[in-house]
């Protein structure tokens, strides 16, 4: 663009970008900064286990919580948009396309390669072609488990007290309290009162063997 510097053109690209409008994709960080981070975090060794995600990737992501730990590899497009809340667990394999906000909130677990994208192109060939995209949000409540090699489509909410099955492809928003798994996903269930009585005898159970208490949060 005729007038418009390098930078100019950077930051015009990056606020389409978050807006859900179509952009062209612009190299945003010439000096390779977040990709060093994460280089960084997914080679260090297991003794630095307790230090890496915080020393790392919480340099790189918007908002980390508290006791927040990644399995590497960890790979992502911008580290930037990512928000995850306190308590936040992934295992291995994570892979987060954040072209727009990722919000992940407390007491997040998530299987192995668990892939969420906010990347999409247009459905339109000759558009897409011209090799303009777009990017949508994506909303994960708390207290949510989601299955290994799930896959978390552009522009989808999940909310709290979720737990998505292994191999699931999200492509709807999903409701509070309720299981969900499938390709598409799909409601399954909602969860009630007799999952909560069920797991607290297990917990019991668990208790009065290995002589462990248990202390439990607050709904």
């Amino acid at each position: 663009m005729r007038g418009e510097n390098v930078m100019d053109r950077v930051e015009k690209m990056l606020g389409r970008m978050k807006a859900s409008k179509l952009y062209r994709c612009v190299d945003w960080d010439p000096e390779g900064k977040a990709k060093d981070l994460v280089d960084k975090f997914n080679s260090a060794s297991r003794s630095e286990t307790m230090t890496r995600t915080g020393e790392y990737l919480g340099k790189l992501f918007a908002h980390m919580g508290k006791e927040c730990y990644i399995e590497p590899p960890f790979y992502c497009d911008y580290g930037t948009n990512i928000h995850v809340g306190d308590y936040f667990y992934a295992n291995t394999g994570l892979i987060v396309l954040d072209q727009c906000d990722v919000i992940i909130g407390d007491h997040a677990f998530l299987g192995p390669r668990v892939n969420i994208y906010c990347a999409c192109h247009p459905i339109d060939a000759m558009i897409r072609n011209t090799g303009v995209e777009l990017g949508k949000p994506v909303t994960i409540g708390d207290n949510v488990w989601i299955g290994g090699n799930t896959v978390i489509n552009p522009g989808v909410t999940i909310g709290s007290n979720v737990v998505i099955g292994s191999g699931s492809v999200v492509t709807k928003d999903i409701p509070d309290s309720v299981i969900a798994a499938g390709n598409p996903c799909k409601v399954i269930r909602m969860i009630t009162n007799k999952d909560k009585e069920y797991w607290l005898k297990q917990l019991e159970e668990f208790e009065a063997d290995t002589g462990e208490q248990v202390k439990l949060e607050q709904d």
